[in-house]
């Protein structure tokens, strides 16, 4: 078992189930405490009884579009397991392939609160908790790690709004992280391909061989990407190894944007 997180505090949203549950499993993994957020609590519960513990892991439903719901998580985290260390924005959703202007208000504004809004309240109760704390090691008070995704970089047709909003995570990253980077707070982003996660058929449209063997006909590394891929690279740049990168934006996607 590796230590590369050891003694830091974690948040992680949308833990329950796909890439978020993989980023938390490799926190815990690497010495991290991690409450795991979600809002399906008994979906984040399971993932928290596998992972050793409530000395290193604890479930927290939460609505991360409320603003009560998300300073009332970074109280229980901080309450339950101390200063916070690590917020991970991984909480997302998407809609169903379809041509721009027929998606609904509905789901557009789904999309807004959770893939946006989210992120802006999670900053906003987060940056005055790390503004307060003194430097650490190698001059950092904190780190934010959004998911944004390929999506943002290289579009795929008929999931505009999904798109849009991915782009967005990836210029609020860049723009928080240079703002903040004389804080000692550094901010980045990972953009995963399409994952075998509960939200790949959402994106297909149809879980299908046919409609899988032409998502991964544009992936060249020639496979989807998992949870374990999203953690591993979640703990580098969450970790002090990579106390020097700020307003990065990771492809995780096997060639995919290249």
């Amino acid at each position: 078992m590796g230590m590369r997180l050891k003694g830091k505090v974690a948040i992680v949203t949308g833990a329950g189930s796909g890439f978020g549950a993989g980023i938390a499993r490799k926190f815990v993994a690497e010495g991290a405490k991690v409450l795991l957020v979600d809002l399906r609590g008994d979906a984040a519960e399971e993932v928290a009884a596998t992972l050793g513990g409530e000395q290193v892991a604890r479930a927290w439903r939460a609505d991360v579009s409320s603003a009560a719901d998300t300073k009332n998580m970074f109280d229980a985290a901080e309450r339950l397991f101390g200063p916070l260390d690590i917020l991970v924005n991984n909480a997302g959703v998407g809609h169903k392939p379809q041509p721009l202007e027929a998606l609904d208000e509905i789901d557009f504004e789904r999309i807004y609160q959770v893939n946006m809004k989210s992120i802006w309240l999670a900053m906003r109760e987060v940056v005055p908790r790390f503004k307060a704390r003194e430097k650490g090691r190698l001059g950092i008070r904190g780190v934010v790690l959004n998911m944004a995704s390929t999506a943002g970089v290289s579009p795929r047709p008929r999931l505009a709004w999904y798109n849009a909003s991915k782009g967005w995570v990836i210029t609020a990253t860049r723009a928080t992280a240079v703002e903040l980077a004389p804080h000692g707070i550094r901010v980045n982003a990972l953009n995963p391909v399409a994952g075998d996660t509960p939200l790949l058929a959402t994106f297909m449209g149809e879980d299908t061989p046919e409609m899988r063997a032409k998502f991964l006909s544009t992936i060249p590394i020639g496979r989807f990407s998992t949870p374990e891929d999203l953690g591993n690279a979640a703990c580098f740049l969450c970790s002090d190894e990579a106390s020097m990168i700020t307003g990065v934006c990771m492809e995780v996607d096997g060639g995919r944007c290249i």
